[in-house]
C-alpha cells in the first residue's frame, strides 16, 4: 500500500492509494475523492490522508485483517503505530529480521500528533465509507462514543426540537502541550541578512510579517496586492496597503491557497518597502513583463515563470546555510512568529484567525500562551501584601 498523486484530464490533482498491485484500493479513493472534489479540499490535505491511510491499510494487510476488521482494532493500531519503524512499517516488504519493538526502553517512533492525525484520517475514511454502503453502521460505535443530547440542557438543544447525535472519538493520544514552533525575531532578522535578491527578502517578509502560507505566497498575483493608500479607484474598498489571499485552481507552478475564504491582509511600511525594492529588480527581467503572478523567478529556473512551493523551502534552507542557522528555518515557523508576534502585541484570538486564515479560532489558541518572561513580568506587578496594606491605610 503506497500513497500515489493523480492528475485528472482537467488537471486537477489530488493523492490516492495503490495496493502491492499497483491498483487503485476503491474505499480510499472514494474517500480521498470526496475530501479533494466534494469538499473542495486542497490537494495536499489528501496528501496527508492517503499517506495516513495507507499506514493503515498496510497494517491491516500484514497482520491478516481487512480494513473493517481492523477499524475495530485500533488500539493495536496505535501501538504499532508509536513503534513500528520505517523498516516495518514502509511500502515495501519488512527487512528481514525487523520487527516492532514496544515496552520500556524502545523509544516511540511516532508523536502522540502524529498518530492521532492518522486516527482522525481512518475514522473520517470509515464514516465515508458507511455513508457509501460500502460498510456496515455497526463500525461506528466502534471508533465514536454516541450519544443523543437528551441529556443536555434546552439552550444546547436544537430549536426545532428534533433530537441530535453526538460522537466523540474512542481513540485519541494525548497531546502534551508544547510551545509554538516559530522562528525567533532574531532568525527573522538573520534570513532577511542571508538573502541575495530583493525578490528573496520579500518573500521571508511575507510570510513572517503577513503569516503566508507557501501555497499563499506562491499563489499570489499582482492584481491581489493593493500598496495605495486609497485603493477605491481599483474597486476595493479596503484602506491602506494590503493584499488578497485568493483560492485558485489554476495555478500553473501547482500553488493553492489552504483556505476556501479569500481573507485580506493588511501590510506594514517594511513589507511595502521589499514590494518596492523587489520591482525595481522584476524590471530587469524582460519575460516577468507578461506574468501576472506577483513572485517569479529571476535567474534560476524559467526566467519570469512563477515561483514553486518547493522552491520557498529551498531559498529558506540555503539563506539558514548562509546565516549559520542550525536547523533551516522552514516556512511555518515564518508565519508562527507572525501569528505569536500579533498575539503578543495585544490581538484578540479573534484577529490572530482571520489574519491567520484560520477557519476555527481554536487554531489560533496555541498562540495566547505567554511565554516564560512575560508570565515572571506578571507576577513582579502584583503588589506585596505589605504594600496592598499600607495602601489601604
Amino acid at each position: 500500500m503506497r500513497a500515489f498523486p493523480v492528475m485528472m484530464p482537467s488537471g486537477a490533482r489530488y493523492w490516492t492509494v495503490l495496493d502491492g498491485d499497483l491498483v487503485v484500493v476503491p474505499v480510499a479513493d472514494g474517500f480521498l475523492r470526496q475530501v479533494r472534489f466534494g469538499r473542495d479540499g486542497a490537494e495536499s490535505t489528501t496528501k496527508s490522508y492517503a499517506h495516513s491511510i495507507a499506514l493503515f491499510l498496510r497494517w491491516c494487510a500484514r497482520t491478516g485483517r481487512t480494513w473493517q476488521e481492523g477499524a475495530g482494532h485500533l488500539p493495536s493500531f496505535m501501538s504499532w503505530l508509536q513503534h513500528a519503524g520505517s523498516a516495518v512499517s514502509g511500502p515495501d516488504e519488512a527487512e528481514p529480521g525487523a520487527m516492532v519493538l514496544a515496552g520500556p526502553g524502545a523509544a516511540p517512533v511516532r508523536s502522540p500528533r502524529r498518530v492521532n492525525g492518522v486516527l482522525t484520517a481512518v475514522r473520517s475514511m470509515t464514516v465515508h465509507a458507511v455513508a457509501a454502503g460500502l460498510a456496515g453502521g455497526d463500525l461506528l460505535p466502534l471508533l465514536y462514543e454516541v450519544a443523543d443530547d437528551r441529556d443536555l440542557p434546552a439552550a444546547a438543544r436544537d430549536d426545532d426540537g428534533r433530537m441530535a447525535w453526538r460522537l466523540r472519538a474512542r481513540h485519541r493520544m494525548h497531546e502534551p502541550e508544547v510551545p509554538v514552533d516559530r522562528a525567533s525575531d532574531e532568525q527573522v532578522v538573520a534570513l532577511l541578512k542571508a538573502c541575495r535578491s530583493a525578490r528573496d527578502r520579500l518573500m521571508v517578509l511575507l510570510m513572517a510579517r503577513a503569516g503566508l502560507r507557501r501555497g499563499e505566497l506562491c499563489g499570489l498575483r499582482r492584481s491581489d496586492v493593493h500598496l495605495l493608500a486609497d485603493s477605491r479607484p481599483l474597486g476595493c474598498e479596503i484602506a491602506r496597503a494590503h493584499l488578497h489571499v485568493v483560492r485558485r485552481a489554476d495555478n500553473p507552478n501547482g500553488a493553492w491557497a489552504k483556505s476556501r475564504r479569500q481573507r485580506a491582509v493588511p501590510l506594514d511600511f517594511l513589507v511595502v518597502q521589499a514590494f518596492d525594492a523587489y520591482e525595481m529588480e522584476r524590471m530587469r527581467i524582460p519575460q516577468a513583463a507578461l506574468s501576472d503572478f506577483a513572485l517569479v523567478n529571476l535567474s534560476r529556473g524559467v526566467a519570469g515563470a512563477p515561483v514553486r512551493p518547493d522552491a520557498v523551502g529551498e531559498l529558506l534552507a540555503a539563506a539558514s546555510r548562509r546565516a549559520g542557522l542550525v536547523p533551516a528555518v522552514r516556512a511555518h515557523q515564518l508565519r508562527h512568529a507572525f501569528g505569536s508576534n500579533a498575539a503578543d502585541a495585544g490581538c484578540g484570538i479573534d484577529v490572530v484567525a482571520d489574519l491567520l486564515g484560520h477557519a476555527s479560532v481554536s487554531s489560533s489558541q496555541v498562540y495566547l500562551h505567554p511565554d516564560l518572561g512575560r508570565l515572571r513580568g506578571a507576577v513582579d506587578m502584583v503588589p506585596s501584601p505589605r504594600e496592598l496594606a499600607e495602601t489601604a491605610k
